[in-house]
């Protein structure tokens, strides 16, 4: 099959080049992988599964690509006990209430004349839908997504924290970009919304929703990557110690950690320094700074012992 003319929209990504030139004008620089995998989801309407360690920028790919695409964002923070009824709607009981007793006179006259307990509550009940209307509907992020104005962006973010049975349902909704609510029927999206997910690996994801989604796995950034992020991030900080920064971040993830650093304790690192008006990396300087990057006291007590290689990468 193959794919259709390339858009016009802005909406819409054009090719892979496309998709690295738009993401790095809002800010994120990208991978080969990491452009491809972004036109691609796009593209097929695929939802797109980012794994990897956590700050090596899974979330924030997903808002560039947002802002990238212009389209609205909207992020589903997933945790243990997550169900439906905070990931897709709520009604608004309270509201529901306050139209009741602002209703109350109108009520009274409908029910009046009923001659039996049970004939008042039919009469009620002929009634639901002027309280279970789309008037009284909380929607929470999924359905934003779905029934946005203008097309969106949808982030589950962390959804190896959820529980399998919310995933089965995620994946549900997501493949028929609609949702059943009893009182109001089935509400179709407006515009199908671009989906990214993404995972820390804290467990093992269904097949199904391996199957359902394009995969890309986003580790560490090698040395070239890394400077160019830190240069755009913080173009104030000189070549040199930028330089100097990303060397020994590379020596220490070499080490037996813990917890590697990611991108965005390589930035912190930076920031700090920068701070300290630092213009080189010495042992002393390493050694007072070292709990910005590296987040276990194991960890740190590992790097102390090589703190003059690591000075020196």
């Amino acid at each position: 099959m193959s794919l259709p003319p390339p858009p016009t929209d802005t909406h819409t990504l054009r090719g892979v080049e496309d998709a690295a030139t738009r993401l790095e004008q809002v800010g994120y620089l990208a991978s080969p992988e990491i452009a491809t995998a972004s036109f691609l989801a796009d593209r097929l309407a695929k939802p797109i599964l980012v794994e990897g360690p956590a700050g090596v920028g899974k979330t924030e790919l997903a808002r560039a690509l947002a802002r990238a695409l212009g389209r609205e964002f909207i992020r589903l923070q997933c945790y243990e006990g997550l169900d439906e009824t905070k990931a897709l709607y709520e009604w608004e009981y309270a509201k529901q209430l306050l139209y009741t007793q602002l209703l109350k006179d109108k009520i009274g006259e409908l029910v009046q004349g009923a001659g039996t307990l049970g004939e008042a509550a039919e009469r009620l009940a002929a009634s639901d839908a002027v309280f279970f209307s789309e008037r009284f509907l909380l929607p929470r992020p999924v359905l934003q997504a779905l029934r946005s104005e203008r097309p969106a962006l949808l982030l589950v973010d962390e959804i190896d924290k959820a529980d399998p049975e919310f995933e089965a349902f995620l994946l549900e909704v997501l493949s028929d970009n609609a949702v059943t609510i009893p009182e109001l029927g089935t509400l179709e999206a407006r515009h199908v919304p671009r989906v990214v997910l993404t995972s820390n690996n804290a467990r093992e994801l269904s097949d199904a929703l391996k199957r359902r989604c394009l995969h890309l796995h986003i580790g560490f950034p090698d040395r070239e990557r890394e400077l160019r992020i830190i240069r755009q991030r913080l173009p104030e900080v000189s070549q040199t110690l930028a330089t100097q920064v990303v060397e020994a971040v590379a020596a220490l993830r070499e080490l037996d950690l813990k917890k590697s650093p990611s991108i965005s304790e390589t930035l912190d690192w930076v920031r700090g320094l920068a701070l300290l008006n630092a213009e080189v990396l010495s042992a002393e300087l390493v050694a007072a700074t070292l709990n910005l990057v590296l987040k276990h006291e194991s960890d740190l007590e590992k790097a102390r012992e090589q703190l003059a290689r690591i000075a020196q990468a």
